[in-house]
């Protein structure tokens, strides 16, 4: 996974990186360079995914929107996000061993209008960025480390109660999905419809929505209202779908495929001229069958969560009650001291 972006994940709070939002040269020298040079042997066949949570902060997080920040203002406007993300996809792109997959969100952040097609504009306008073209763009993945549905087998964005949209329910809040795999295949259409070529593929990270146990529905929500039939028949149980802090009322998840490599770390400045951890491996006979065009789900796992840092219990704060990032609709404000549901002590967001 590439994620070290000069200013990373400008909106958050916990999850910044070690570059500041003038470092893009040493991003390029330090960081991509070291890791493409190592790429280029051909014994490491495998997927990138190229720098989580950062060209779609561009749209829903800059001046003007609900969660706008400084942060967000600053790359946007010195480029450091777009030449960033062209670099890196121009020097792997390079590679014939390589196949680069930009983080595209999940349906709960982008899935209305207002950021849908703004944000394929953004992801057109990396890849063509620093040298880049559409042609180092093998695919995008949805759902990064995010707890979304594959599929809401009980609620479908076209079902109405008593002559009411369930897109005016307080869940769903006029987004156009319920679902990442709906999302996923309507987004691809977007992306080509923008420029991208028509093999382009997309993956979905299912590694952390096993949403089972006693509390999953299984059928559809009583019909006295859009809420009660959304609420009593939706898959993912969470308080609402910003909540990426160890939600609890989760069951078992599902297992990667046959033939798919569990687990990624990241690679940080200083670590990246020796070594690149644990490589998932892409058959490069599949590129443009088993990859491309096809949406696969459960391609990408996360490993168990590290419980000791440098030998020594790693640090665990209470994080059921945070500021939530804000989404569009009626919870467009930041809520001090909101319930999110997370279990007890979990980790903080960008914890190793």
């Amino acid at each position: 996974m590439i994620y070290n972006l000069p200013g990373r994940d400008c909106a958050a709070l916990a999850s910044n990186g070690e570059l500041g939002p003038n470092d893009l040269p040493r991003y390029k020298a330090e960081y991509i360079d070291p890791i493409a040079a190592i790429q280029a042997d051909p014994k490491y066949r495998n997927i990138r995914i190229i720098e989580i949570d950062s060209l779609p902060n561009l749209v829903t997080n800059t001046s003007g929107q609900a969660g706008g920040t400084a942060m967000c203002d600053t790359v946007k406007a010195n480029g450091a996000y777009v030449n960033g993300v062209g670099y890196a996809l121009a020097k792997l792109g390079a590679l014939g061993n390589v196949y680069n997959y930009i983080d595209a969100a999940h349906h709960g952040w982008i899935g209305w209008d207002s950021n849908f097609g703004p944000t394929a504009d953004m992801l057109k306008s990396a890849a063509v960025a620093s040298g880049s073209t559409v042609a180092n763009v093998h695919g995008f993945i949805v759902n990064t480390a995010n707890y979304s549905a594959l599929r809401e087998p009980y609620v479908k964005i076209t079902d109405t109660v008593n002559g009411q949209s369930v897109r005016q329910s307080k869940w769903i809040d006029w987004n156009f999905y319920v679902d990442e795999l709906s999302f996923a295949q309507a987004f691809r259409d977007k992306l080509v419809s923008v420029g991208f070529n028509s093999g382009i593929g997309m993956l979905i990270d299912t590694s952390r929505n096993g949403w089972g146990g006693s509390a999953r529905p299984t059928g559809p929500g009583a019909t006295t209202s859009v809420d009660t039939y959304v609420n009593g028949g939706r898959i993912d149980r969470r308080i609402q779908r910003r909540q990426l802090v160890q939600p609890g009322r989760r069951g078992p998840r599902r297992a990667a495929p046959v033939g798919s490599r569990a687990g990624h770390r990241r690679v940080r400045l200083g670590e990246a001229s020796g070594r690149v951890g644990r490589l998932q491996r892409a058959d490069p006979e599949r590129r443009g069958q088993g990859f491309r065009p096809d949406v696969r789900p459960d391609v990408h796992r996360q490993p168990p969560q590290r419980q000791q840092r440098d030998g020594r219990p790693a640090e665990r704060t209470d994080l059921r009650r945070v500021v939530l990032r804000p989404v569009p609709g009626a919870d467009a404000q930041r809520v001090p001291g909101a319930l999110t549901g997370s279990l007890p002590h979990p980790p903080a967001a960008g914890s190793r």
